[in-house]
């Protein structure tokens, strides 16, 4: 059966280039229509990206952002912490990022650095890693009774997937620079990752529920997430049909999901 531009595909439907481009363009409009009205009334929307190494995040916030006036819309994609972020409260460079009214600012990685890749790497203590699971609660709840919007996606992919796209990237030299030496890594270190995922997801999922996506489709995951973020927020003239999200892409983090496969193990 063919699907309708309006018609939200499932994972595994194959979704040709012009029906891709034809709901992207669709949806951006959207976005758009977005904008004008957090603009208008001040908003602070704040959008967090997390996910296995070469899961999508940079694809997906690119088509997110693409149209979007840049004067109110900043991609925040911190480095590696200086001596002085080292040696501060553990939070405070990724505050100093917090969107202002009437932004929209998307965190390509966060603070959640601490729950996976430094945990992992062994770029944090133990100590500093529970300091950082006890406390990002509080500090999440902080942003939210101060008004800022916060939504979190985990973009998750599998393991074969996850080999394929960083063989592609090592081949490609115009995405060479996205392989570093963490990303050489990802693939023999997947259970400890995916231990460290499941954790995060366990312990920081209270205040602001986790919406996991499932990324294996590059297309049909961004399509999925500019959907549920739009479903997830208030503007006017919204298309509810054309933005009704998959449940079967983009889902909250429940433990029934891992048991079953639907995240990856």
């Amino acid at each position: 059966m063919k699907t309708s531009s309006k018609t939200a595909p499932s994972e595994a439907s194959a979704l040709s280039h012009d029906s891709y481009e034809e709901n992207l363009h669709l949806l951006q409009i959207e976005l758009v229509k977005l904008q004008k009205h957090f603009i208008s009334c001040s908003d602070r929307i704040l959008v967090i990206f997390e996910g296995r190494d070469a899961s999508g995040k940079d694809g997906t916030i690119k088509r997110i952002v693409e149209h979007l006036s840049p004067r109110e819309t900043r991609v925040v994609a911190l480095g590696k912490p200086s001596d002085r972020d080292r040696g501060s409260w553990y939070f405070r460079r990724y505050a100093a990022e917090l969107p202002a009214a009437g932004e929209f600012t998307l965190f390509n990685r966060s603070w959640y650095n601490r729950a996976g890749v430094e945990h992992v790497m062994g770029f944090c203590t133990k100590d500093e890693h529970e300091e950082f699971m006890a406390s990002v609660p509080e500090f999440e709840r902080m942003l939210v009774r101060s008004g800022i919007r916060l939504i979190k996606y985990y973009l998750d992919i599998s393991k074969a997937e996850q080999k394929k796209r960083i063989e592609e990237r090592r081949r490609d030299p115009l995405k060479q620079w996205k392989v570093s030496p963490i990303d050489e890594q990802a693939v023999s270190l997947w259970k400890k990752y995916s231990k460290a995922r499941n954790e995060m997801f366990a312990r920081t999922s209270d205040i602001v529920p986790w919406n996991v996506v499932r990324a294996d489709d590059k297309h049909v995951a961004r399509l999925s997430v500019i959907k549920d973020l739009l479903t997830r927020l208030h503007y006017a003239h919204k298309d509810a049909e054309l933005i009704r999200p998959n449940p079967e892409v983009v889902f909250p983090y429940a433990e029934e999901h891992l048991l079953s496969g639907a995240i990856s193990k």
